[in-house]
């Protein structure tokens, strides 16, 4: 993937976002001076049938790993709120960049690389040195979540790839234990609004596959009580106690029907409105966020393009654990 400076302003004289309620979650761009525009048709004389291209990909991809869709959404938020949607989080080591891949965050958890580098063989034969690797990421996010039955949406693209890394700002990703206080400061660091796009991005592990170690404690001993975090009612809104154990065990990933996110997403804004403001959002779960953005949801909803003023990006935890030895499911189980 050859690096290179990004191109764009968005063709909108607003900047360009998009809120993903089918992951419950929110998708887009940062902007970066550059000479030509960011469109959504931007591949239309150049690659016209990109889309179709990825979505074939994909779909192969699929029926090998379920969870290939869940893994390409997070890896493009994990890509987006570094820097922008640059691709960087592409990038191997070299004797200039250390990898982001190599962050905590994203190290052997981030997954899909390898189907990335397959669309992007097959497009290079469909036409060859025209889609960046940072645009198939957009578009392999945008396919993913539609394919498990949420929401289309128009993605701008005209994206080069980025020269750079930085592990440093990878390494402070929003992470499943930081408490409120945290992730707001982390969302309003990358121009994200701290209780609208807070809720709907630390909501969004609703398919793939969450490793049962950021989700028994709630369960079964939050805050060292030995009981479940009241906030819960007894359990996660739609998934039995039965399917996170105490002790060993996994449960394979699930493919979301068509308005699971968004009533899940519902149920979580009604709970429990009262909940302590530095009470720790873990994923699934968006507490203390829910009474500011009581009636802004709404609004949100009505206005999927233009959300937000900088960058947008989607956030999962669907990492796939690897125990010392390197082998997938070795160690720690995972929900």
């Amino acid at each position: 993937m050859a690096p290179a400076s990004p191109r764009g302003m968005p063709c909108d004289p607003r900047l360009v976002a998009v809120l993903l309620l089918a992951a419950a979650a929110a998708l887009g761009f940062g902007v970066r001076a550059g000479a030509a525009p960011l469109c959504a048709e931007y591949y239309d004389r150049t690659c016209p049938g990109v889309h179709r291209v990825v979505r074939r990909v994909l779909k192969k991809a699929h029926e090998a790993d379920a969870r290939i869709y869940a893994s390409l959404t997070r890896l493009h938020f994990h890509d987006c709120f570094v820097q922008g949607c640059d691709g960087s989080i592409l990038l191997d080591n070299s004797f200039s960049i250390v990898s982001e891949k190599f962050a905590t965050p994203n190290n052997n958890s981030a997954r899909g690389c390898p189907v990335v580098d397959a669309v992007k063989a097959a497009l290079e034969e469909a036409c060859p040195g025209i889609v960046s690797c940072a645009d198939i990421l957009a578009i392999a996010a945008k396919i993913s979540v539609e394919l498990s039955g949420g929401p289309r949406w128009r993605v701008p693209l005209g994206w080069r790839d980025g020269a750079t890394a930085n592990i440093t700002a990878a390494n402070d990703l929003p992470s499943p234990f930081d408490n409120l206080t945290a992730l707001q400061h982390k969302f309003g660091a990358v121009g994200l609004d701290a209780t609208a796009d807070l809720v709907a991005l630390s909501g969004a592990h609703t398919f793939g596959r969450v490793q049962c170690q950021f989700v028994a404690p709630r369960l079964y001993n939050f805050s060292g009580t030995g009981r479940p975090d009241p906030v819960l009612d007894g359990g996660v809104p739609g998934a039995p106690l039965a399917a996170v154990p105490q002790g060993r065990g996994r449960v394979g990933a699930r493919r979301p029907g068509p308005g699971h996110a968004g009533r899940l997403r519902q149920q979580l804004l009604r709970q429990h409105r009262g909940a302590p403001r530095d009470a720790a959002v873990r994923p699934g779960v968006a507490v203390g966020a829910r009474r500011a953005h009581g009636g802004d949801r709404r609004a949100v909803r009505r206005q999927p393009e233009g959300v937000l003023q900088e960058l947008r990006q989607v956030h999962g935890q669907d990492g796939e654990h690897r125990g010392a030895d390197g082998e997938p499911g070795r160690g720690q189980e995972e929900l």
